[in-house]
């Protein structure tokens, strides 16, 4: 059996989920990519191929064997994209909580029924079919559950919003004895540069009190300053608009110093050495064309 224990975002790695780009099939048409990023490529006819993906995710396989973490993969299923495995269920302390995700991506979850059939059946959770959430928007950080969110009348015509106020009222009762904090994220269906997709598209904690942060990700300037005064301005790396695009703040901590980070990220991985952090670096930008990153692609099981 997995005995789940994931309590924040930093703390070592035992296990995880790492997608896959294994027959991940045809480039999409224009109406059926989930989010501007991926549509901009698409038109531009520089939308990522399997077999780069491929030696990327694979890439990061070999950092996690190095650390010695048990990796799980998905089950492939043909001509499918399985590659961001934190949008169809995460971990918060023993508890695996499905997603409530797009209705297509349904065979995502039983690509990974091998894991989930060594979980003891009470600690798996599927929330109400009115919650609706994805593992990008939800950061598990010890007292505290930071969540993503979109609550504006128009939810609806954005296929970017993807947490609604539902799922945060279920993750506080869930979980009663930590603070369920929200975030208002900006959204939008044709500009990924004034898109945050999820969360972790503008911020993630690393370490054991600093953090990456996208002011222009937040709608709501007080909850952007909230994280600031949390963290501390001299804690807080700040990326800006071509950053935030490019996927800075989607990189994966292997425990409180160890981080795995897109090679091309120069300025922030220059940051980390600069603030004590080990940076094992990875290609990762093809992956990135499709609004994801390392964190989308992983689904941490068990930290120390």
């Amino acid at each position: 059996m997995l005995n789940l224990n994931i309590t924040n975002e930093t703390s070592r790695l035992r296990a995880v989920v790492l997608g896959t780009a294994t027959s991940n099939g045809p480039t999409p048409s224009a109406k059926d990519c989930y989010d501007p990023k991926s549509l901009a490529h698409v038109k531009a006819g520089t939308y990522p191929i399997e077999k780069d993906m491929i030696l990327e995710m694979d890439a990061v396989a070999a950092i996690f064997k190095k650390y010695n973490v048990a990796v799980f993969r998905p089950k492939v299923i043909q001509d499918y994209n399985q590659i961001f495995s934190r949008d169809i269920a995460f971990v918060i302390d023993d508890k695996f909580i499905k997603a409530n995700i797009l209705p297509d991506r349904e065979k995502e979850i039983n690509a990974i029924n091998h894991v989930i059939s060594k979980i003891s059946t009470e600690k798996i959770i599927t929330l109400p079919n009115e919650c609706h959430v994805e593992g990008g928007d939800v950061m598990p950080w010890n007292n505290y559950i930071f969540v993503g969110t979109y609550s504006g009348n128009d939810y609806e015509d954005f296929i970017t919003a993807r947490t609604n106020k539902e799922a945060i009222h279920a993750l506080q009762e869930l979980f009663p004895h930590k603070i369920v904090k929200s975030f208002e994220l900006r959204k939008s269906n044709t500009n990924a540069k004034e898109n945050a997709l999820h969360l972790d598209c503008c911020f993630q904690p690393i370490g054991k009190d600093k953090a990456i942060l996208h002011k222009n990700g937040f709608l709501i300037e007080e909850e952007y300053n909230w994280l600031v005064n949390f963290f501390g301005k001299e804690n807080i790396f700040e990326i800006d608009k071509e950053e935030m695009y490019n996927m800075n703040s989607n990189i994966f901590s292997i425990s409180e110093d160890v981080i795995i980070s897109e090679k091309n990220f120069v300025r922030l991985n220059a940051w980390l050495r600069k603030n004590g952090f080990t940076v094992e670096e990875v290609p990762y930008s093809e992956i990135a064309k499709q609004e994801g990153l390392l964190r989308c692609s992983t689904m941490p099981l068990i930290r120390d």
